[in-house]
């Protein structure tokens, strides 16, 4: 096998790597700090479209974590910038919140109920029956389904939660239409943060809890890829995939002599 370039760039997850339930990982204050200090290219990358970069850069300052706001990439954004390249100036009907209507009106698309080239599905803590039945009835009329993300449930103090994929499932089964998901496992919304911030899929590392999206995004994107054991893939679960990690770790606090 041949031998991988050195890490110059750095792609992390945030629940389960960075944050777990609200509290941060042991050592992922100094993490952040030594990729900081030694002006290390890094992306806190998350699947969750509910939150602006803002937001979340407020959310994890709260519990120590100082990471810029141009540091943060997340399906939102990507799916946005899909959505630009794809084609630009368009309009959609979209089932969110501000994290993607933002990046969306923040690209130049109009949102609308009213003949949208895109309906574009997100996370929201309200999905609606009214907007569901909209969504479905607008791809039945030849609207294109984008969805953020493929992730089936989402985490609340109160147990799981349906999240995009759930509630994508629901759109296709009425509709017979499969939606693109940008999100991870998407190598897409891997290789969109790295052009965000000037980095080589060779000689760039993604770090996830989770081996089904983190682990399999980055394998695909072309990167080196570190497991941590503190989320939801545990050390057992591993070798049951047909792919596996670089490396696997206890803890993103075994990472930080790695960044140079």
């Amino acid at each position: 096998m041949a031998e991988r370039k050195p890490i110059e760039s750095w792609l992390t997850d945030m629940d389960g790597v960075l944050m777990h339930e609200g509290i941060p990982v042991p050592g992922a204050d100094a993490f952040i700090k030594r990729l900081r200090e030694s002006d290390t290219p890094f992306l806190v990358l998350t699947n969750n479209s509910i939150y602006t970069p803002r937001d979340l850069h407020a959310r994890l300052s709260r519990i120590g974590l100082d990471v810029p706001v141009a540091n943060i990439w997340t399906s939102a954004l990507a799916s946005a910038q899909f959505l630009d390249e794809q084609r630009p100036g368009g309009t959609a009907y979209v089932i969110g919140e501000a994290g993607l209507t933002t990046a969306l009106h923040d690209i130049g698309y109009v949102l609308t109920d009213v003949e949208p080239d895109y309906v574009v599905l997100g996370e929201t803590r309200t999905y609606s029956f009214e907007a569901l039945t909209k969504a479905i009835r607008l791809i039945n009329d030849g609207a294109r389904f984008i969805a953020t993300n493929p992730d089936e449930i989402g985490p609340s103090a109160e147990g799981a939660l349906p999240a995009t994929g759930s509630v994508a499932a629901l759109i296709t089964k009425a509709t017979g239409q499969e939606p693109y998901f940008v999100g991870k496992p998407n190598p897409l919304m891997m290789r969109s943060g790295l052009n965000a911030i000037g980095a080589h899929s060779e000689s760039s590392a993604m770090i996830g809890d989770r081996m089904d999206t983190d682990v399999r995004a980055g394998l695909e994107a072309g990167m080196e890829t570190f497991l941590v054991l503190t989320g939801v893939t545990k050390a057992g679960e591993v070798d049951r995939y047909p792919y596996r990690p670089s490396t696997v770790v206890e803890s993103i606090a075994d990472l930080v002599e790695r960044v140079a």
